[in-house]
């Protein structure tokens, strides 16, 4: 399988920020985030979407420019940088956010979408819980 190049990452203004992003081909504007849990600071959720006007506010677009993979190797590359950044965290949370169109449609193909990369990021000193909701990546102790 051909490797994808992930499209230039623009990384936390602050070394061990959180915020991360990067822009498509086709001038589409991608924001991830890493955020810490209140009951465990070493639990991080990943949440990434889209922050173009012209999606409206809707971060959780389906865009369809037929960037996906692109996109997802860019996703991969940016969480393997803010796990090198953050060794100590153990868990990580996808939860799948979907748009308002893939709730009417009641299947979140985002999570699966995400649960087909986990291998890229994470290795066998990781277990994956993955339900309808979420996905969690958890170092085995």
């Amino acid at each position: 399988m051909q490797k994808i190049t992930p499209y230039k990452i623009t990384p936390p203004a602050i070394k061990s920020g959180t915020v991360y992003s990067f822009t498509t081909d086709s001038g589409v504007n991608y924001e991830v985030r890493f955020g810490r849990k209140q009951d465990n600071i070493l639990n991080a959720t990943i949440v990434f979407g889209v922050t173009n006007d012209e999606y409206e506010g809707e971060e959780y677009s389906i865009t369809n420019k037929g960037e996906v993979y692109h996109v997802m190797a860019t996703i991969v590359e940016v969480v393997r940088l803010y796990k090198e950044e953050h060794p100590n965290v153990n868990s990580f949370e996808f939860t799948g956010e979907q748009s308002e169109k893939e709730k009417e449609k009641n299947k979140n193909v985002r999570l699966n979408l995400y649960h087909r990369y986990i291998s890229e990021v994470f290795d066998n000193t990781w277990t994956t819980e993955f339900t309808e909701e979420k996905i969690v990546i958890k170092k085995q102790k």
